[in-house]
């Protein structure tokens, strides 16, 4: 069966974006800030919101809402995977397989990335606390405040959750689809 984007003009998307073999590709500020102008140039010229976002050491999740009229996220993380390709600080520290060389890729990003239509407000509830938890959930810290490369501040900023949410035992966030 050969896999089909679901496109919504104006649609709210969950995604997961994976880099090249798990490599830990964002453990440096230089590279997280890299991947951000990555999305502030491509959001200039093909704007999207970001409602919910966690950077991690070798994956990201991300929520966007596209603009009224617009299903196209595809081309989005094409151009934000390329801009951040070429400017990324890895180089030539990571072999290329002769299929990437032919096709002249980068072994930065995995091919493919996860991506999922949000259908309603508890399923938008649903993925934005996945992705606030999921740096505890990857054992990086014991809370999502102490995660730099999350809007988790924000929502907290925003009132929407308290700054110890998540660090409480036995909190369970996960989703019914597989998505790592």
């Amino acid at each position: 069966m050969k896999y089909r984007r679901i496109l919504v003009p104006g649609g709210t998307y969950f995604f997961t974006v994976i880099t090249f073999e798990r490599r830990k590709i964002f453990i440096q500020e230089n590279e997280v800030e890299k991947l951000r102008q990555a999305f502030r140039t491509v959001q200039e010229r093909h704007p999207f919101k970001i409602e919910a976002a966690v950077i991690l050491p070798e994956h990201m999740h991300m929520i966007w809402r596209l603009p009224e009229g617009d299903s196209d996220y595809p081309s989005r993380w094409r151009l934000i995977k390329s801009h951040y390709t070429r400017h990324w600080g890895g180089g030539g520290e990571i072999p290329v397989s002769a299929t990437r060389l032919e096709k002249g890729e980068q072994a930065v990003w995995q091919r493919r990335y996860w991506e999922h239509l949000i259908r309603d407000e508890e399923d938008l509830k649903r993925h934005v606390e996945y992705i606030h938890y999921n740096p505890v959930k990857h054992g990086l810290v014991q809370a999502p405040v102490e995660w730099e490369y999350s809007s988790f501040h924000t929502y907290v900023r925003e009132g929407l959750y308290a700054a110890d949410w998540g660090a409480e035992e036995g909190i369970e966030v996960t989703l019914n689809e597989r998505m790592e």
